[in-house]
């Protein structure tokens, strides 16, 4: 295989992604896991209810589970992903950097977190010109004015998505948190960029009209994009045809292998569904590295 190939990858170093690189790297595969330990909701917290350890901290047990991990064999590299796709029994995965990565098995653990501006406008436009979601509905917006908010490699990377759709592309970014290539891209890119600029308040009846931001200039869009943190697991699922469950639409359905619909995609904690609990999350990932790791075998 290649450099930059990798049986196993996965996104996501909470615990459920932790897990499933240490049984990955235990199986003799090569695995690489994506993402910054410090955006776990586990971080953190403070835990009592995880069997055979007393009281702990979030911190120390996601600095000894990457110790694990690392010693099984498991590669780390502290990136955010901004797009997947399957290509010839491969799953191709771009990071914010421009790194070009193929793996035969791919694990989301990622968690749903899905973080809200708080601003007037927000919740009464949801779903009448705002979203959460570039990749879901930019296809919504075609020839339009549209603005997205947020300073990391969702934000970013969904604004220079949106160019192929709309006529005008806003970023509203406080402090740009993403690689230098990424920003790079960006500031040679058509995207209007308003850093160090906060977002008060959105404007609209029944539909968005527009932004009105912290220095008092209006911006008139008719869409709005909200793509605060990372690329979430729904967004990258979608990429691939995973499945979510039909009532909410928010969880990524699985069977007891904690395979997905996808051949070759995994999925565990959180982005599975409650209950939200560290001891879930980590018998999933469990399930999930040794399943991913039998999967990649089979294609060596």
């Amino acid at each position: 295989m290649a450099a930059h190939d990798f049986e196993v990858i996965i996104l996501g170093s909470g615990p459920a992604g932790l897990q499933a690189a240490i049984h990955a790297g235990r199986a003799k595969t090569s695995v690489l896991v994506l993402g910054r330990e410090h955006k776990s909701s586990l971080q953190k917290a403070h835990v009592e209810n995880y069997c055979c350890l007393g009281a702990v901290e979030g911190e120390t047990l996601l600095r000894e589970g990457r110790g694990q991990a690392e010693k099984a064999g498991a590669r780390f590299l502290n990136e955010d992903v901004v797009e997947t796709e399957k290509e010839d029994g491969w799953i191709k995965i771009r990071t914010e950097s421009e790194r070009e990565l193929r793996t035969r098995a791919l694990i989301l653990a990622m968690g749903v977190q899905r973080h809200k501006l708080n601003v007037p406008g927000e919740k009464e436009l949801l779903g009448k010109g705002v979203s959460y979601c570039v990749d879901c509905d930019a296809g919504f917006f075609r020839g339009e004015r549209v603005a997205v908010i947020g300073e990391e490699s969702a934000a970013v990377s969904g604004a220079l998505t949106m160019l192929f759709y709309a006529d005008e592309v806003h970023l509203i970014a406080g402090n740009l948190q993403v690689s230098e290539s990424l920003a790079a891209h960006l500031r040679e890119s058509a995207v209007v960029l308003h850093e160090g600029r906060k977002v008060k308040k959105i404007e609209g009846e029944n539909q968005v009209a527009g932004l009105l931001l912290d220095d008092g200039t209006r911006l008139e869009v008719g869409g709005v994009f909200i793509e605060l943190g990372a690329k979430g697991a729904i967004e990258l699922a979608a990429n691939l045809g995973v499945a979510l469950d039909s009532k909410t639409m928010k969880f990524i359905v699985t069977d007891k292998k904690q395979e997905t619909n996808v051949p070759g995609v995994y999925a565990a904690g959180d982005i599975c569904g409650p209950p939200w609990q560290v001891a879930k999350a980590v018998g999933e990932g469990c399930v999930a590295g040794l399943e991913a790791a039998a999967y990649a075998k089979k294609l060596r």
